[in-house]
């Protein structure tokens, strides 16, 4: 299953994107997270930063080799994302490693229904999930 967690990209450097995600009642995975308490599951907010680094490293996704995760760390979850809801998901290229991966930082920020953001300002929204993630070139296909 083959699945967007970005909506649009709102904001992007060399060393930072900032997208955004409206999340849907109509979204597949939450009919089971939970029933009677629909939320964005954990993991769907890690693969979110993901596809936002992705897309920071390879904007057209020409890469020869497809980037993918490869770590994750000190991923803190700090509120419940529920339909309705909109998430801004930043990352921020913190540095290229010698075995050719990239590390990340990143967070996603929620903003409820209603929610009004000052002056542009997202470290106004609270923080629904935030980490260090690891990207590498695939290996998958290739041969030595």
């Amino acid at each position: 299953m083959y699945f967007t967690l970005i909506d649009r990209v709102l904001e992007r450097s060399d060393t930072t994107l900032v997208a955004i995600k409206h999340v849907s009642s109509a979204e597949e995975y939450l009919q089971d997270h939970f029933p009677s308490f629909p939320v964005l599951p954990g993991v769907m907010m890690l693969e979110a930063m993901t596809q936002a680094a992705r897309s920071l490293l390879d904007p057209d996704n020409q890469a020869p080799r497809p980037w993918v995760l490869c770590q994750a760390k000190a991923l803190k979850y700090g509120a419940f994302v529920r339909p309705g809801a909109t998430i801004y998901i930043t990352v921020n290229l913190h540095k290229h490693n010698d075995d050719g991966s990239i590390d990340f930082k990143g967070d996603v920020r929620l903003m409820e229904p209603g929610d009004q953001i000052t002056n542009d300002d997202l470290t106004a929204l609270p923080v629904a999930c935030s980490g260090r993630i690891t990207l590498r070139p695939t290996t998958v296909g290739i041969t030595a």
